[in-house]
């Protein structure tokens, strides 16, 4: 049971920072990482990380960096900066952009490899599907978007990628067990899939090679988040 708890990060999808901040004070005897995305660090601003750090626990920025490689390298840079344990920048913004963020983080870091941040790259978003592809003219599916992202980002340098649970098996056969996969678009069988179309309940990623599984709204919108969390967990 011990090895699952190490695996489940929890996403704060809130943007007031006293609820995150109680949700930490919550869960943290249970989970140890927790998300920042856009909505919170929006509303609560970069000071959160350090906040959540002071209560034990680490932190997966999930900022999903999309933009051209000179701002990217900026916005990686400051971000580095902040204690988080992961960072995330979007593969479909290129190679030269995810070199351009790692090379950020190998400097902030240049002597410190404890503290450097893992760069993951995100590769097709888990509410979307083959049919939403092709509207965006790609002609691969779901699947084959996913290795050929991950692929790129394993030839930079990268850490590991967000993948759905749908891609882990074969990213793990095709580029190894040590390239972490992170996997959003987990629903326990008692929740519903909301906007997440490519999913699969918690046991069945663990089973499938996933290195952590991001779990949001059935925990942290229960009217009992512990009990929810203990639920998932049994």
């Amino acid at each position: 049971m011990e090895e699952y708890f190490k695996r489940v990060i929890i996403a704060l999808d809130t943007p007031d920072e006293k609820r995150a901040l109680e949700l930490v004070r919550l869960l943290k005897n249970r989970v140890g990482i927790f998300k920042v995305g856009l909505e919170l660090f929006t509303g609560a601003g970069p000071s959160i990380i350090g906040k959540i750090n002071e209560e034990g626990c680490r932190v997966f920025l999930d900022l999903k960096f999309h933009d051209i490689p000179n701002t990217v390298y900026g916005a990686v840079k400051q971000a580095a900066r902040l204690g988080a344990f992961m960072l995330d920048v979007h593969a479909s913004g290129g190679r030269k952009m995810m070199e351009w963020a790692k090379k950020a983080v190998e400097e902030v870091f240049e002597r410190d490899c404890e503290k450097r941040p893992k760069i993951l790259a995100v590769t097709v978003l888990t509410s979307i599907d083959g049919e939403d592809l092709k509207e965006m003219n790609v002609e691969k599916s779901p699947c084959e978007q996913v290795l050929s992202l991950a692929k790129m980002a394993k030839q930079i340098g990268l850490d590991g990628v967000v993948a759905s649970p749908l891609e882990i098996r074969k990213i793990k056969e095709v580029l190894g067990r040590d390239f972490m996969v992170v996997t959003p678009g987990v629903r326990p069988s008692f929740a519903a899939a909301s906007d997440q179309k490519r999913v699969m309940t918690p046991l069945e990623a663990i089973k499938m090679g996933t290195d952590y599984i991001v779990i949001g709204r059935p925990v942290t919108a229960a009217e009992d988040p512990p009990a929810a969390l203990e639920k998932i967990f049994d």
